[in-house]
């Protein structure tokens, strides 16, 4: 849906924004519910700026990682505050957004903007380690991108436009990975994500989902959660500013 444009056939950079943002350590099928849904609650980066981040976060249920969820929230107060709720058109600008990184700003600036930029995630990393570093390991971003730089020229020579060229780049990567195998493994930034059962990750996500709904004391969370180490995910997700304390009882910042 992110690579649809509007009525008036642009494409919003908000809407880009979420998309990027979920998509990190996400699979597409399980973002594109959720993405619906909440630019269904959050049309518009005003609407999300303004809403408590107990809300957005309640909206972010099921995708996980929840500080990605808080850094979208400040992101979208930042556009409304330093940049008078229009989203900057350039990527060493859009980096000074919370949680956007140059790769994230590249891939706005591109989908949005239509603009010539070169970034890379893990897709566009599986075609060019596959293409030009087979049987490398170890392989750092650097020596990619004069590779992206390259084929990004020549496609735009032909009149591909910067967004299509990089959305069959993200699907081939995509066909790569289900084909041949993670590629991306040959990265030296690859990291594997950790097992989430048992995690702290999903300690998180479970004192997160039960204040969705109510308030709660510790005790309350302790006879659902028995690990141990939720006290400790407790202070880490107070220190986030992700839950807070009031009365002895836990809620949603």
């Amino acid at each position: 849906p992110w690579r649809t444009s509007g009525a008036n056939g642009l494409f919003d950079p908000y809407a880009i924004l979420v998309s990027e943002v979920m998509l990190q350590q996400t699979q597409v099928a399980r973002v594109i519910p959720k993405y619906q849904a909440f630019l269904e609650q959050f049309p518009t980066v005003q609407k999300l700026a303004s809403a408590p981040l107990g809300d957005v976060l309640r909206a972010w249920q099921g995708l996980g990682y929840n500080r990605r969820a808080k850094f979208l929230w400040q992101a979208a107060q930042a556009v409304i505050t330093e940049y008078n709720g229009t989203f900057p058109v350039e990527q060493k600008e859009l980096t000074c957004l919370p949680g956007v990184g140059t790769n994230t700003a590249g891939a706005i600036c591109a989908y949005a903007y239509d603009q010539p930029v070169v970034f890379i995630e893990t897709n566009i990393r599986t075609v060019f380690i596959y293409h030009y570093f087979t049987d490398h390991d170890g392989v750092h971003d650097s020596e990619l991108l004069p590779y992206i730089q390259q084929s990004l020229a020549e496609a735009i020579e032909q009149g591909i436009a910067p967004r299509e060229w990089y959305w069959a780049l993200m699907d081939y990567g995509t066909y790569l990975k289900a084909t041949i195998g993670n590629i991306s493994r040959s990265s030296k930034h690859y990291a594997k994500q950790s097992t989430f059962a048992g995690s702290k990750r999903q300690i998180r996500g479970q004192v997160l989902r039960l204040l969705t709904t109510a308030r709660l004391s510790r005790n309350h969370l302790r006879s659902s959660i028995t690990d141990e180490r939720l006290d400790e995910v407790l202070s880490d997700l107070a220190k986030e500013g992700l839950i807070t304390k009031r009365a002895n009882l836990y809620q949603l910042a």
